[in-house]
C-alpha cells in the first residue's frame, strides 16, 4: 500500500527504470488552480524502454495479473491499478500510453524511444480532496529515482506555483555524476541529499 503520492510515483518510475530504458523522464507540477479550478498535483513519467502492446498494457492495468518476473513472489501487480484507483478517488484522472519497440510510431506522440516507443504515464490529483494522499518526501523520492539501476539518464523537472511558494528547477543524473562522481559513494550520497533538499526548500 502507498501512503504518499511520492511512494506511488516512485513505484511507477521504477517500472520505467526496469523496462530496459536508457532514459527516464519525470515531471512534477503543483498549482493552486488546476483544470477543475482546485489545487492540483500532477506528474508525468516517460521512458524509452521496450514498451507494451495494447494487450500488455491492458494486463498491466489488471491488479490480479503479474508477469512473475519483476517480483517472483508477488501474485498481483498493484502499481498501475493503484495509480488509477487513487487518481479517480481523489477527484483527479490518469492517462497511460505505451508503444512496443519495433512498432510504427512517431516521437511526436510523446514517446522518447527512437522510432517513438516506450511508456508514458500521467496522473493528476485534486490536492484539496480528503481522499488524496499526502505528497510525502519529494526530495527523498528524487534521490531514490536518480539511484535506480538501469537508466543511463534520468531527467527530473519540478515546478510549483502558489501554495508554499513558487519553484522551478531541473535535475539530470548525468550532471550530478559529473559534479559528484560515483553517486553510491557515502560522501556523494550526503551531498546529493543536501543538494536536492536545498532545491526543494528554495522559495
Amino acid at each position: 500500500m502507498h501512503f504518499t503520492l511520492a511512494d506511488l510515483i516512485t513505484d511507477i518510475t521504477q517500472n520505467g527504470a526496469e523496462s530496459g530504458a536508457s532514459l527516464v523522464e519525470l515531471e512534477i507540477s503543483e498549482t493552486d488552480k488546476g483544470v477543475n479550478g482546485n489545487p492540483e498535483f500532477r506528474f508525468v513519467v516517460r521512458d524509452n524502454g521496450k514498451g507494451m502492446s495494447p494487450e500488455g498494457l491492458k494486463r498491466a492495468m489488471d491488479p490480479f495479473v503479474t508477469d512473475g518476473i519483476k517480483h517472483p513472489n508477488r501474485k498481483v501487480g498493484l502499481g498501475i491499478p493503484f495509480l488509477i484507483q487513487t487518481a479517480e478517488q481523489s477527484g483527479g484522472g490518469w492517462d497511460i500510453k505505451s508503444r512496443k519497440a519495433g512498432t510504427e510510431g512517431s516521437l511526436d506522440d510523446g514517446f522518447l524511444g527512437e522510432g517513438g516507443h516506450g511508456t508514458m504515464a500521467t496522473a493528476w490529483f485534486d490536492a484539496g480532496n480528503v481522499d488524496t494522499p499526502p505528497i510525502g518526501d519529494i526530495s527523498g523520492m528524487f534521490r531514490t529515482i536518480i539511484l535506480f539501476e538501469g537508466p543511463e539518464e534520468v531527467h527530473i523537472s519540478r515546478t510549483r506555483k502558489g501554495g508554499a511558494g513558487d519553484l522551478a528547477y531541473e535535475v539530470r543524473k548525468s550532471e550530478l555524476i559529473d559534479a559528484l562522481g560515483n553517486l553510491e559513494d557515502t560522501q556523494s550520497l550526503i551531498l546529493l541529499d543536501q543538494y536536492l533538499r536545498s532545491l526543494e526548500d528554495e522559495e
